[in-house]
């Protein structure tokens, strides 16, 4: 069973991927143009160019899964610009909206960590 935990790097790819190109494809994606190493346990999100389907690829430990999501109707109305590095940071609650569809930079959740107490 996969799961998404706050603790998880999770790299959106700017640019649209094609899906043809399966694991090994995607793997050497995420190191030439994302600059990561897909081996570390980072969750990379990429799209399609009509935005109607996602791919996500994580390495846990003994393999790689790759999890597909394809909407019946519609597209995925947010995806980040283009960024430095070709990747944009999101929290796993970010996540879970992105792959409901919905804008993820419009979730207000508090932040992963804050400090706790009268402030210094």
């Amino acid at each position: 069973m996969l799961q998404i935990t706050p603790q998880m790097k999770i790299l959106v790819a700017v640019e649209p991927a094609d899906f043809r190109r399966g694991i090994d494809g995607l793997a050497r994606l995420c190191q030439e143009a994302l600059r990561h190493d897909p081996f570390t346990g980072v969750v990379f999100v990429f799209r399609n160019r009509n935005a109607t389907d996602l791919n996500l690829l994580i390495y846990k430990g003994q393999g790689f899964w790759l999890c597909h999501k394809r909407l019946s109707q519609g597209r995925f109305p947010w995806w980040p610009s283009a960024v430095e590095g070709g990747a944009q940071r999101l929290a796993a609650h970010q996540l879970a909206v992105l792959l409901s569809a919905g804008n993820p930079t419009r979730t207000g959740a508090a932040a992963d960590w804050r400090p706790v107490g009268p402030p210094a």
